[in-house]
């Protein structure tokens, strides 16, 4: 029997945190996404998520944690990588850093890794909640591996329900993109683009930040190929609408069925992209169609809206 899943509003943080330590899995909002929940020192937990999402277990998770003072606790941070963590921390950040000797992380975590990929996020409610827990917390996306990423909480609930313990309620995701994630050590290397451009992190580090590599071997959470997909095909860079397609715009775009910005604001753009995607979806399924999404630039936001894009058109595994 599929167990209950218990919804808790924004003030029930400590109802929330012990869900966690139970070994419960927990959704709960971030400034990105709502993340999927579990203690990332139970290995038991952890598994947990893997089940409910369906996700390949060699794809790492991030671990969540109220400020740097804590996350130096599970890895070994460098100058960049705290450099980074200064500038970028509380945020839509992911820092790839080598685990610390006794972390206690569950190796279904790191997916076998020496490195461990740490955010802090700036949401209010998902800081109380790791503060109110006390340990790190690892959460992908709250949503079926592969499929859309989550911005408010019925979409948590569309994709699993029953299927985890509880969600703490935080409103809408203001970003509504998942943190950029890069590997900082010496150097430093885009492994996904974000919510921090790429253009934010050389103002910061002064240096170039080199580029991904290949998303078949991924060495942090995000990196597969065919990701953020809805059931629909999904066409991109689409200048024009064919019969058979719903077409989600970007600008003055003519006769599109939904719009990411008629503006051409990419943060406005980031902010629907997932919601628009699932709404595009239940159009096409009801019509028959397949998906066209209009260009969108490739500077700033863009980077992080095209990466998300391009894996939902990727040819299904």
């Amino acid at each position: 029997m599929d167990k209950q899943t218990e919804r808790l509003e924004r003030h029930q943080v400590d109802q929330a945190a012990e869900i966690l330590r139970r070994g419960g899995l927990l959704a709960f909002a971030t400034e990105t996404v709502y993340g999927l929940g579990a203690d990332a020192c139970n290995g038991t937990a952890v598994a947990g998520v893997y089940a409910a999402k369906g996700r390949p277990a060699f794809n790492p998770l991030i671990i969540h944690l109220p400020d740097l003072a804590a996350a130096e606790r599970f890895g070994v941070f460098s100058p960049l990588a705290r450099k980074l963590a200064e500038a970028f921390w509380p945020g839509p950040l992911s820092l790839v850093v080598p685990v610390r000797e006794g972390a206690g992380l569950s190796s279904l975590v790191t997916a076998g890794l020496d490195t461990v990929a740490i955010r802090v996020p700036a949401h209010d409610g998902a800081r109380a909640l790791l503060s109110a827990f006390g340990g790190p917390v690892a959460a992908p996306s709250a949503n079926p591996s592969g499929g859309i990423s989550p911005t408010r909480m019925s979409h948590v609930l569309d994709g699993l329900d029953g299927k985890i313990d509880g969600v703490l309620e935080g409103g809408d995701c203001d970003v509504g993109l998942e943190s950029t994630i890069v590997l900082a050590g010496e150097d430093v290397a885009l492994l996904r683009a974000g919510g921090v451009t790429v253009e934010d992190l050389e103002a910061v580090l002064g240096q170039a930040v080199a580029r991904p590599e290949d998303p078949d071997t991924p060495k942090s959470p995000g990196q597969l190929a065919s990701h953020y997909a809805p059931d629909a095909k999904v066409r991109i860079n689409a200048r024009e609408r064919r019969a058979d397609e719903v077409l989600i715009g970007f600008g003055a775009v003519a006769g599109a069925d939904l719009n990411l910005s008629e503006a051409g604001d990419l943060a406005e753009a980031a902010a629907n992209l997932f919601d628009m995607l699932r709404q595009a979806d239940g159009l096409a399924r009801q019509q028959g169609r397949s998906i066209a999404v209009s260009p969108v630039p490739m500077t700033g936001l863009g980077l992080a809206i095209n990466d998300r894009l391009t894996r939902a058109a990727a040819e299904r595994r």
